[in-house]
C-alpha cells in the first residue's frame, strides 16, 4: 500500500473531550474504553479490534510488566488507538512497556514515557504510530525508541533531557540480518537537550547501521527541530541508503547532518544555525540540495574522504565500519554563510572524492578559506559565487565569480538574497530535474539563482521550525 495514504488516513478517536484525533465519519462505527489500571488496560488491548479506541485514565502508573500487543490488527481507515485521557495526562514509570508482536495499524498516543527500558517496534508488527508522546527515559537506558518494524510513523513527539549514551531514535531492522526498516516516516518531532560528554554514541536520530548500510530504508526525515543536541557530532546519522533529509532545523548544537554510510540520500532544504558542525558526506550518489548553513563552527559542507573506494554485500565488520570515499556527489544551490569555512574536504584519509559536482552554491563568509579541498581530481566546480572577506582558497578560477549577493536578513535571522543581487538568474546550469522550488518553498524559475534562495519579495513558506512547530502541540 502506499505509506503516505497510511499516513494521512483516517485516526479513531474516544467520545471524551480533549481528545485530538479524528477519522472520517464514514468509517464504521468505532469500540470506545475508558480504563483506569493497567490490567483493565491490557484486558482491552486483548480483545481490541479495527477502529477500537482504548484511553486510559489520568495518573502516573508503574509498568512493571510488559503491555502486550499482540496479533491487532487496525486497518488505515480504522486503526486501534492507545491513547492518555488527556495529551501529557498520564506518565508510565517502571521497568516495562509497550511490546509489540504481529500488529499492524496501531497508534500509541499522548503518554509521558519515563520508563527503565527501551520501546521496541518489532520487526514483525507494521504501520504503527506513535504521536504527540514525551520521552525522557531513565539514564540507564541506551536508546529510547527503536524502530525495527516497515511504514511505521514517528510524529510530534518530544525527546528530550539525555545525559548519557544512546540515540533518541533509532531505525534499524530484524536482529541478525542486514536489511532495515522501511518507509519510516519521523516528522516533526522535537529532539533537544542531549547532553552526553563523550566523542560518539548520543545521536538523537541514526537512521540504519554500519551494518545495514546498503540497504534502502526509504525513509523520511521532515520538519523536526533539534535544539541543544551535543552528544554527538551528528544529530541525523545516516547509515543507509535510499532516504530524504528535508525541511529540518538544526539549532544550536553540536551535531550536523552527517551521510555516515550509504548511498543515494538526498538532503533538501535544511536549516543549520548557530551550531558546532554543518553537513558531512561519505558514499555515493547523494544530492546535497537548497540547504543554509549559518555561523557553524566547522565548514558549513565537508565533502569526506575514504578508508574504502565502496562498500560491498558480503565485506567484512572491519571494512563495513570504515569510510566510503564519496562518488557521484552533487553539492548544488546552497546558501553557507559566516561559517568557519564554507566548503572543506578530508585529507586524513587516502581515498579521494570520485566525479563529484559543486555547482551554483553561495559561498560568504569572513573567516576560514571559503575552500579548502585537499583532492581536487575528482571534483568538478561551476557557477559558485564566493563573497566576504575570508580567502577564497584552493577552488578553481573556472568554478566561481566573486560577486555580491546583497543578503540581507530577514526577520527570522535568515539572510536572503537582496535587490540587485549578483546571485539572481546566475545558475550555470538547469537544476530544474533535480528541484523545483527554494529553501522558503517559494517555487524557481529558470534560470534559477545561486543559492539557496529564489530572490522573491514574498513571505517565505517555510522558515525555520521553532518549538511551536514541532511536538506534542504541533498542528
Amino acid at each position: 500500500m502506499d505509506r503516505r495514504a497510511f499516513l494521512v488516513g483516517g485516526i479513531a478517536v474516544a467520545a471524551i473531550a480533549a481528545v485530538e484525533l479524528q477519522r472520517p465519519r464514514s468509517v464504521a462505527a468505532q469500540t470506545t474504553a475508558l480504563v483506569t489500571s493497567l490490567s483493565q488496560l491490557q484486558s482491552a488491548i486483548n480483545s481490541a479490534t479495527a477502529g477500537t479506541t482504548i484511553t486510559l485514565a489520568n495518573g502516573s502508573y508503574a509498568v512493571n510488566s510488559a503491555i502486550t500487543i499482540s496479533g491487532r490488527n487496525g486497518t488505515s481507515a480504522a486503526p486501534i488507538v492507545i491513547q492518555a485521557e488527556t495529551r501529557g495526562g498520564v506518565t508510565l514509570t517502571g521497568s516495562q512497556t509497550f511490546v509489540f508482536s504481529n500488529s499492524s495499524y496501531v497508534t500509541i498516543s499522548g503518554f509521558n514515557f519515563r520508563q527503565s527500558v527501551t520501546l521496541d517496534l518489532a520487526a514483525n508488527s507494521s504501520r504503527l504510530r506513535l504521536t504527540r508522546n514525551d520521552f525522557q527515559l531513565a539514564s540507564s537506558v541506551s536508546h529510547s525508541v527503536v524502530v525495527r518494524g516497515n511504514d511505521v510513523k514517528v510524529d510530534r513527539n518530544v525527546f528530550h533531557d539525555k545525559s548519557t549514551a544512546g540515540c533518541y531514535l533509532v531505525v534499524d531492522g530484524p536482529s541478525g540480518d542486514d536489511v532495515i526498516a522501511q518507509r519510516t516516516y519521523i516528522l516533526r518531532n522535537h529532539f533537544r537537550d542531549h547532553s552526553f560528554t563523550g566523542d560518539n554514541g548520543g545521536e538523537p536520530i541514526r537512521l540504519g547501521v554500519s551494518s545495514r548500510a546498503l540497504a534502502d530504508a526509504d525513509a523520511t526525515v521532515e520538519y523536526n527541530l533539534f535544539e541543544r543536541v551535543n552528544g554527538d557530532p551528528e544529530a541525523i546519522s545516516v547509515k543507509s541508503s535510499g532516504s530524504t533529509i528535508r525541511y529540518n532545523t538544526v539549532r544550536s548544537s553540536a551535531g550536523g547532518i552527517v551521510l555516515r554510510h550509504g548511498n543515494n540520500n538526498r538532503v533538501e532544504s535544511n536549516y543549520l544555525l548557530s551550531g558546532e558542525n554543518g553537513i558531512r558526506i561519505y558514499g555515493n550518489d547523494h544530492l546535497i540540495i537548497n540547504n543554509y548553513v549559518g555561523d557553524v563552527a566547522s565548514a558549513g559542507i565537508i565533502l569526506g574522504s575514504g578508508s574504502e573506494r565502496d562498500h560491498t554485500p558480503g565485506e567484512s565488520d572491519t571494512s563495513r565500519k570504515g569510510n566510503d570515499a564519496p562518488d557521484r556527489v552533487t553539492i548544488t544551490l546552497n546558501t553557507l554563510r559566516n561559517n568557519n569555512g564554507a566548503i572543506a574536504g578530508e585529507s586524513q584519509r587516502t581515498i579521494p572524492p570520485l566525479a563529484c559536482k559543486i555547482t551554483d552554491n553561495l559561498l560568504v563568509g569572513a573567516s576560514g578559506s571559503l575552500t579548502d579541498m585537499p583532492y581536487q581530481q575528482g571534483i568538478t566546480w561551476s557557477g559558485n559565487i564566493l563573497w566576504g572577506a575570508a580567502p577564497n582558497g584552493n577552488i578553481p578560477t573556472s568554478g566561481f565569480t566573486r560577486a555580491d549577493p546583497k543578503l540581507t536578513a530577514g526577520t527570522d535571522g535568515i539572510y536572503r538574497l537582496g535587490s540587485g543581487s549578483a546571485a539572481i538568474n546566475a545558475a550555470s546550469v538547469n537544476h530544474a530535474s533535480e528541484v523545483t522550488d527554494d529553501l522558503d518553498g517559494q517555487t524557481r524559475t529558470a534560470p534559477y539563482d545561486v543559492g539557496a534562495d529564489e530572490y522573491s519579495t514574498a513571505s517565505p513558506v517555510r522558515r525555520p521550525l521553532t518549538p511551536s512547530d514541532v511536538g506534542p502541540t504541533a498542528p
